[in-house]
């Protein structure tokens, strides 16, 4: 196994033809579409708010054309957050090294303030570069970073910049999900570049940097930390903390930046699926030479608890906010088939979510791929609880891979801290199965440190290395459960996989899924009986959670519930959220 080289190399110089790249922006011609691809374009592209839990009212969408150069010479235009191998991205081919270039203005209303740049995600190697002063370097296709642009900013006019990637996909020891440069059975498409939404924002010198928001629902209280930077000769940082019930401000404490404030929440509301109840909170910063409230976030929480504990029958259990809850879910890899890893709105993100509530699901496990933060956002307002991958990296045997492995648990580690405050997230899967496991025990116990506020799966299926909360099995078709443990809950991490192709809705015509049927009757039917011995098998053999492979069709994998194009539904959705509820199918009607 290769490891990744420590720095770029090889990047031609950037001269783009303006001639060449003039052309008129036109999605290409994909073997599948959504309907939310339509809604798309250079105008507007993903136009929503990129980080809804810290939110500031001044910013610039950078989303929208952009001028790319591949590693093969050609020069043309790409429709940004798209990556190149997507349809919605213009260009629908791969290239290992990629040069982008865009130009943007300053408004004049910023002057006086710093000037942040933000990237979502890009994958996975990044250099970054303004009016040809070099920002940084970044490594990760999963966890967003920013730079302080102000010092490379000229004082007026048409500001240049440069993004530069690196991207070996399979050929690296990084962590890449489900990406494959050769995709088939299992693995999908490769994502290379810019992903999620880039974007400017205006602050003032001593500013927010970000939050850690921890529910206790036991103390009836919020602990939050800010973490904030400070501006010239403004020493120690002041922050203060407002909470909202609606419009009513229910609580609030002062505190000093980088410490715990504490704000009580009377008689508290419970987040939980059924009741995704939601707080509003601000947050303000200064130091001792700053404006009052130099610096002003909005943000949000919500009061719930996920913990282990035992039943009346004294088996271990999942609880959440105090009580054993069945949590049924699908696998949901997040691809798209017109935008890869990229959803083509918000819309289609909201989606998602909202059909895997109206199938009956309260949980779903994102695998193998950490999403935009409004994915999340999604999850906390409409309540779906996340089961939270780590994506896997590039082996599939224990041998020691220094440098991938260092790298693996940085992004680990920026995955965790970067998603602690959505009230969604209760388990964060560190490996799935064998694939790119090493050093199990110290990253289980590193996560823990980071965040003994949720429950840590080690390894979601086989490779079990006896830590973490959970003892994880994969059966297909299944259902089977491990035994419940004295200090582990027992899941069943992934089963089912029952395939339907549907005629006008796949990738390509070689389809296939874990266990045929041969209509959408017979796969309601066949999902019925599994989710039936499912509920058995919560009453009587302890087991705590199912995952059902899976959400949608991916590619050649026909084993969804809905098409890979979200335009139908391959079950009836009313029995089987019957039978999601652990509830009798409704009676058949003639």
């Amino acid at each position: 196994m290769k490891h990744l080289p420590f720095i770029i190399a090889g990047f031609s110089s950037l001269s783009f033809v303006p001639a060449l790249v003039a052309a008129e922006w036109q999605p290409a011609v994909g073997p599948l579409q959504t309907r939310w691809a339509k809604d798309v374009s250079p105008e507007k592209v993903l136009p929503e708010y990129p980080r809804p839990q810290m939110v500031r009212k001044d910013w610039q969408n950078l989303n929208g054309l952009w001028d790319i150069k591949l590693d093969d010479g050609t020069e043309t235009r790409i429709l940004v957050p798209f990556p190149v191998e997507s349809a919605l991205s213009g260009v629908m081919k791969h290239s290992e090294r990629l040069t982008y270039h865009r130009s943007f203005e300053i408004p004049k209303s910023w002057a006086g303030q710093q000037v942040l740049l933000h990237f979502g995600a890009v994958d996975w190697q990044t250099k970054v570069s303004l009016n040809g002063k070099e920002l940084g370097i970044h490594r990760g296709g999963y966890d967003g970073f920013s730079f302080d642009v102000t010092s490379a900013l000229k004082a007026q006019g048409q500001q240049e910049m440069t993004v530069e990637v690196f991207d070996p996909t399979d050929l690296g020891g990084q962590a890449r999900g489900k990406q494959k440069l050769k995709p088939g059975s299992i693995m999908y498409t490769s994502t290379t570049g810019i992903w999620q939404t880039v974007w400017l924002e205006p602050v003032a010198p001593t500013h927010i940097e970000s939050l850690k928001i921890v529910p206790d629902v036991d103390q009836g209280c919020v602990r939050i930390k800010v973490a904030a930077v400070a501006g010239k000769d403004d020493g120690q940082l002041q922050a203060a903390v407002e909470v909202y019930d609606g419009p009513t401000k229910i609580g609030s404490a002062n505190g000093l930046a980088d410490e715990e404030i504490v704000v009580k929440i009377p008689r508290a509301k419970l987040w939980s699926p059924d009741a995704p109840f939601l707080y509003d909170l601000k947050v303000t910063a200064s130091g001792q030479h700053s404006a009052p409230h130099a610096d002003a976030v909005t943000s949000y929480f919500g009061m719930r608890k996920i913990a282990l504990g035992k039943d009346d029958k004294g088996v271990t259990r999942m609880l959440f906010n105090g009580q054993p809850v069945f949590q049924v879910g699908p696998l949901d890899q997040g691809f798209w088939p017109d935008g890869l890893y990229t959803a083509p709105t918000d819309e289609a993100l909201r989606f998602d979510i909202s059909e895997t509530k109206r199938l009956g699901f309260n949980t779903t496990r994102k695998h193998v791929k950490v999403e935009p933060d409004r994915w999340y956002y999604w999850c906390d307002k409409l309540g779906l609880l996340v089961w939270q991958d780590m994506p896997c990296a590039n082996s599939y045997t224990d041998k020691p891979q220094p440098l991938d492995n260092a790298q693996f648990k940085v992004e680990l580690v920026n995955m965790v801290t970067s998603h602690w405050d959505h009230p969604s997230i209760i388990m964060w899967v560190v490996f799935n199965e064998n694939q790119g496991q090493h050093d199990t025990e110290a990253l289980v116990a590193a996560v823990k440190t980071l965040d003994p506020s949720r429950l840590v799966n080690n390894a979601s299926g086989n490779d079990d290395k006896n830590c973490g909360d959970v003892i994880d099995k994969h059966s297909y078709p299944g259902p089977e459960s491990p035994k419940p443990e004295a200090n582990r809950a027992a899941v069943l991490g992934e089963f089912g996989g029952l395939g339907l192709p549907v005629d006008g809705h796949t990738w390509s015509k070689k389809t296939w899924g874990y266990e045929g049927t041969k209509s959408i009757a017979d796969l309601t039917t066949g999902y019925e009986k599994l989710l039936a011995k499912a509920w058995e098998l919560n009453a009587s053999a302890g087991l705590s959670a199912v995952i059902y492979t899976q959400f949608t069709d991916v590619e050649t994998e026909c084993n969804g519930l809905l098409t890979y194009d979200r335009a139908l539904n391959k079950v009836l959705a009313e029995r089987a959220a019957a039978a999601n509820r652990g509830k009798p199918a409704p009676p058949a009607t003639k």
